[in-house]
């Protein structure tokens, strides 16, 4: 890129709405191809087959081994309103938190007490 085309590309990036940008992001590759609908297919026939493959978005209720604990669980949370279940993660965050902790310290505990270590007395 010569010079002039610098000076001129700078020009033009100070008169665009992103002109902040750095003028060396700035990309001026033009595509072959006119939109992505008329690209062809990289492997023919795999938008026919991808769908069959793809998960299911909720598994399969007779899958699921839940034990009635965990129903009567689910019956609960379907009566809390939105304000509800946000305060019911609130507080796994912070169980899950406090775990964490408290796993930290057991870690460090071991370390010092050189329970993790590999290497084995002769």
């Amino acid at each position: 890129m010569s010079c002039h085309d610098k000076v001129t590309l700078l020009n033009v990036c100070c008169l665009l709405p992103w002109a902040d940008m750095e003028p060396s992001l700035l990309s001026l590759e033009k595509l072959d191809r006119s939109s992505p609908d008329l690209w062809p297919e990289q492997i023919p026939g795999v938008y026919d087959f991808a769908p069959l493959l793809s998960p299911q978005l909720s598994p399969d209720p007779q899958n699921l081994d839940l034990e009635e604990q965990d129903i009567n669980l689910l019956y609960q949370f379907r009566l809390l309103t939105a304000l509800e279940i946000i305060e019911e993660v609130k507080k796994l965050q912070n169980v899950a938190y406090q775990l964490g902790l408290e796993e930290a310290k057991e870690m460090t505990r071991g370390k010092y007490l050189h329970i993790l270590n590999n290497k084995k007395p002769k």
